[in-house]
């Protein structure tokens, strides 16, 4: 699990370095890899992060969320968003739909504010495959 945290930040900060875009929070790669043989695992979080992203752009019509206040409301809404799906709706659904982490999905959602839904999930993509296949191939996966 360590090596696929420290891939993360690392293609993470190459992508942001070099390319411009952010991957979702630098460790969220890392957490998705783990669970590429669970891919609904993996849709759900995305779509969780989706959500809290509109939602995040719906309360900013209300509050003036900027900067750290925009980072709490997606992380407080993923966190809470995440309890209540883990909670109350995992277990009555037969595919496994279970969130992966409480903060991951803030994490991407925070990215996609500054950088939009589409260029986010295609470089969280790209470096959660990165990061399975290099840890594929040293066999720590």
């Amino acid at each position: 699990m360590q090596i696929s945290v420290v891939l993360s930040v690392i293609l993470g900060f190459l992508s942001s370095e070099f390319l411009g875009l952010a991957s979702g929070g630098l460790i969220s790669a890392g957490y998705l890899s783990l669970y590429v043989t669970s891919p609904w695992r993996i849709v759900a979080t995305l779509v969780l992060a989706v959500i809290i992203h509109f939602l995040v752009k719906l309360l900013d019509q209300f509050v003036f969320l900027y900067g750290r206040r925009r980072f709490m409301a997606c992380i407080l809404l993923s966190v809470v968003l995440s309890w209540v799906l883990t909670r109350f709706i995992g277990s009555y659904i037969a595919v496994d739909l279970r969130i992966i982490g409480y903060l991951i999905p803030g994490l991407i959602a925070n990215d996609m504010q500054r950088q939009g839904v589409l260029k986010t999930l295609l470089v969280v993509m790209i470096i959660t495959v990165l990061v399975f296949l290099s840890c594929l191939g040293i066999g720590s996966v």
